[in-house]
């Protein structure tokens, strides 16, 4: 060997260090990229589901379609069925595709069975409503019908849940000292998974506290409360997690040393450990507990957010896309930034229970939803599918959350003028044109959005039927062979 020359152990060496700050993961090609897949294809059917139901529900507020659409329980049973398939199952289901990558090869059965279980309660509260009476509850983070078959099916998703979250403490991808990109992501996703298992301890806490005396609307309400704010906390981890790994993937990474990303991950999740000393000093019943867990919420996570939005918008305005297949990631990206943004300044603007409070956390809940679907696209190559690419996949994010945004907006409008959440119909006593302009524009925004989210699982659903059709066509060109 020439002097001065680099053998190739040290050629390996320095190709590590330089791609150490690369915010990405690999995803296993054993048995767990196979269940990762499930994960995700369980959460493109709840979306499906999801969407039929919004579109029930939109037309039911949009002035000039309400008279056609059953208002009262019909409004609030299809909305209920419609936001815990679209939040609730969707996010489980997410989660679960990423604990699932974020894992070593043990307690694959365990995968399994949290995957079936996690489909069999999804499916069981999608049929709900077409068994029988249902009485709708109203109870925020899980809306709950008073009907058996909804009731078993939320108990049994929760139970899939449950084992989802123990499979992430019992097989843990291995986490390394040196905190390079990659273990910055993985701590996220550990974190996220321990802010779900504490979540879970709430709602354990909360069942054992609350008494079964209550009437069901102040019983469920009480119920989910703690556990509902909790959660988001592994939500929005989820979605920090999104916005690194997505920022890397489309061109524009972010300016921070992973350690850094690692520490921000960290201060999310130290916020969560507040809940159990706050159910340590006030029982479930007491306002005070009620108040400190909406502050929590409110002011626990932005330490984390401020500075992670700072150093997204950065690297957005410096980085670009440089291939078709990044250009969709960016878009989820951007979108996903502006709708969580939005949703939260909206927070700081809610006075009462007008429709101002959904559109605080439907900003919210779409930024996250937008990182993960942006996830999904950039995964889907590496389960073995076709990646999603043209102007569809570019598309769709804009389409999504752009009528998000026109759905948002209108409800901050009208909830200026006292509109009232949780009504439809005439149930919403619109009596000024500006009250109507706001729904109207609730409505036209809701409809593009619906048409956005079912644009996604098109683009899934032909990525994944194109990958399979190559593969099969590949065993095929083999066998012959």
């Amino acid at each position: 060997m020439k002097t001065g020359s680099l053998s190739a152990g040290a050629l390996d060496r320095l190709a590590s260090a330089a791609g150490s700050d690369r915010f990405d993961l690999e995803v296993p090609t054993t048995e767990q990229r196979a269940i990762a897949a499930g994960w995700l294809g369980l959460g493109v059917a709840a979306l499906i589901g999801a969407g039929l139901f919004s579109v029930l529900l939109v037309l039911a507020r949009t002035p000039g379609f309400s008279q056609w659409v059953p208002a009262g329980n019909f409004f609030r049973v299809a909305l209920i069925v419609h936001v815990d398939l679209s939040v609730l199952v969707w996010f489980i289901a997410m989660a679960g595709m990423l604990w699932t990558v974020d894992s070593s090869a043990k307690r694959l059965a365990l995968g399994w069975v949290a995957l079936f279980v996690s489909a069999a309660g999804a499916a069981l509260i999608a049929v709900a409503p077409f068994t029988g009476p249902a009485t709708p509850i109203m109870s925020n983070y899980v809306p709950v019908l008073d009907n058996h078959v909804f009731l078993y099916g939320l108990g049994v998703t929760g139970i899939g849940f449950a084992l989802l979250v123990l499979r992430a403490f019992l097989a843990p991808a291995p986490l390394s000292l040196r905190m390079d990109g990659a273990d910055a992501l993985r701590f996220g996703l550990k974190a996220s998974a321990v802010a779900a298992a504490v979540s879970l301890l709430a709602l354990g806490w909360s069942w054992y506290e609350v008494p079964r005396e209550l009437d069901a609307g102040t019983y469920y309400e009480l119920l989910f409360w703690g556990p509902g704010h909790v959660v988001q906390f592994a939500w929005t981890l989820l979605m920090l997690v999104g916005w690194a790994w997505l920022a890397q993937l489309s061109g524009s990474p972010l300016p921070l040393r992973p350690r850094v990303v690692a520490l921000i991950y960290l201060i999310a999740l130290l916020s969560v450990f507040l809940a159990p000393l706050i159910y340590l000093n006030w029982t479930v019943l007491a306002i005070e507990h009620q108040r400190m867990m909406t502050w929590l919420m409110r002011f626990g996570g932005g330490l984390a957010i401020l500075p992670m939005v700072l150093a997204l918008t950065v690297a957005l305005l410096t980085g670009r896309a440089s291939s078709p297949a990044q250009r969709p990631l960016r878009a989820a990206l951007v979108c996903s930034l502006a709708l969580f943004a939005v949703g939260g300044l909206i927070g700081f603007m809610i006075r009462g229970s007008d429709v101002r409070v959904p559109a605080h956390y439907h900003g919210s809940i779409v930024g996250v939803t937008l990182a993960l679907m942006g996830l999904a696209y950039a995964l889907l190559p590496r389960f073995g599918y076709r990646a999603p690419e043209g102007r569809l996949a570019l598309w769709q994010p804009y389409l999504y959350g752009g009528g998000q945004l026109m759905h948002i907006l209108g409800l901050l409008w009208s909830g200026g003028y006292g509109v009232q959440r949780k009504v439809a119909g005439a149930e919403q006593v619109l009596r000024t044109p500006q009250e109507v302009f706001g729904m109207g524009l609730m409505g036209l925004g809701g409809l593009v959005a619906i048409a956005g989210g079912m644009l996604f699982v098109w683009v899934v659903l032909r990525a994944m039927l194109a990958g399979r059709r190559a593969s099969g066509a590949a065993m095929t060109g083999t066998a012959r062979r």
